[in-house]
């Protein structure tokens, strides 16, 4: 019997993604892979085979991947040649070893040539790697975690309450972390779809404004919004210690745990209106609507965005 393979068990979508496929098929249909072998133990004694995995050792992730048919690929969290490597190592093993469709964790319009986001680079890159070798696949357009923004916005609520970011006007169809290793599972159960993409976004495309608008009605705070040119923002997370790129030196515990070259290129996308779509395909695909940002805010101690879990070398 072939199996369903889930990476990155141990990471913030990983967890959450393979805690919903065991809701939908039956432990000895699963492998579990992670870098961190402790977060496999829990996983192993429930029956579920598990593989300590490394992306850099493609002879490991041939063995650990022999038994799937169909593998969820979380794309890594550094930005550039390094992902890029990582993610074709997963692509050529599960290839040798049989697998016949992977499900991806791409970005929204992540094709589009014209989108500044250094972040679309890499996830571009991969589909097409995975349409190259000829497997079947599903890739997961996913909008900007909400987390990210319910996270940035109580850092100024403890700052001096002004969320400046180069977003300006643009819109983005905001969707739970949660939502999308929903979406993710949903995608590796499922029998229909073959050579699909799928746009995995919230119940409504909003600007920065509207977002803490709504963040301030449920909260009772009184954050404002102030644009800012592409610079300035670098200047704002350089003196939050935010490293320029993924290689940099992340602060423990940082409430921006992400590069700023891929957050500033990320608002420069959303503010040109390269990140608006809002579509209903994840209802379509789980049968259920996405979560509201009224919501996430209801529930912010739930929906905070995380420290980075790669323990990649």
């Amino acid at each position: 019997m072939k199996k369903l393979i889930v990476t990155g068990v141990d990471g913030n979508l990983g967890h959450v993604a393979a805690e919903q496929i065991q809701k939908l098929v039956k432990p000895d249909q699963l492998i579990f892979c992670s870098f961190n072998e402790a977060a496999l133990k829990p996983y192993a004694a429930k029956g579920i085979e598990t593989h300590q995995t490394d992306f850099n050792d493609p002879a490991g992730l041939v063995d650990a991947f022999a038994n799937g048919e169909k593998l969820l690929l979380i794309s890594m969290p550094f930005v550039g040649a390094k992902r890029q490597a990582a993610h074709r190592n997963a692509i050529d093993a599960a290839k040798e070893a049989g697998v016949t469709q992977i499900v991806y964790t791409s970005l929204v319009n992540a094709a589009d040539p014209t989108n500044p986001s250094v972040e679309k680079k890499d996830h571009i890159y991969t589909e097409n790697y995975i349409k190259d070798v000829g497997l079947d696949y599903i890739f997961l357009r996913n909008s900007q975690y909400a987390e990210a923004m319910i996270t940035n916005y109580y850092t100024y609520v403890k700052g001096d309450g002004i969320l400046k970011n180069n977003q300006g006007d643009g819109l983005m169809a905001y969707i739970s972390r949660r939502d999308c290793a929903k979406a993710a599972a949903y995608a590796l159960a499922s029998d229909d779809y073959r050579h699909a993409v799928l746009n995995i976004n919230g119940p409504e495309a909003m600007t920065i404004s509207k977002f803490i608008e709504i963040g301030n009605a449920e909260t009772g705070n009184n954050v404002k919004y102030e644009e800012i040119t592409d610079e300035q923002n670098y200047a704002v997370f350089d003196a939050m210690g935010v490293p320029r790129t993924t290689d940099g030196k992340f602060k423990k515990d940082s409430e921006a745990p992400f590069s700023s070259d891929g957050m500033v290129t990320f608002g420069q996308a959303i503010r040109e209106g390269k990140m608006s779509l809002q579509t209903d395909d994840f209802e379509k695909l789980t049968g259920e609507k996405p979560l509201t940002v009224k919501y996430m805010f209801d529930h912010q101690a739930d929906f905070q965005i995380g420290a980075r879990h790669s323990q990649d070398k």
